[in-house]
């Protein structure tokens, strides 16, 4: 549990480090269609890192193996969310637009799989 109280702090501070850049450097050099795309890729990411702080709480209170799979898939889709907004923004490649949604079901199963994993358990 610790370590996932860790992790989602190391998460949590990239996203704070990743909100300021947005802020502050990106805002004279993108459009603000691309900030809005940043910010809510900052904003995702900060709620599962937070999320992922809180799992690790819970696992000092219930069995943690009802607690892997949304660690889990809360980390991958922060990964995979949060990450493609930002190369997408970056980078200028659209196309990596595909992957978001990817990211996205993987924060609702994270989400479906706690509920679920605590009711159960």
């Amino acid at each position: 549990m610790k370590t996932w109280i860790i992790v989602g702090s190391l998460l949590a501070a990239l996203a704070v480090i990743l909100g300021a850049f947005g802020a502050h450097w990106l805002k004279a050099r993108f459009s603000p269609e691309d900030l809005a795309i940043f910010e809510t890729g900052v904003r995702y990411h900060i709620i599962h890192a937070l999320s992922i702080i809180l799992i690790g709480i819970l696992g000092f209170h219930v069995s943690t193996e009802i607690l892997k799979t949304p660690f889990i898939f809360f980390t991958i889709g922060i990964f995979l969310f949060s990450g493609s907004l930002y190369v997408l923004v970056l980078s200028g490649a659209r196309w990596f637009g595909v992957i978001t949604p990817i990211g996205g079901v993987g924060f609702i199963a994270g989400w479906l799989f706690l509920a679920y994993n605590l009711w159960k358990g």
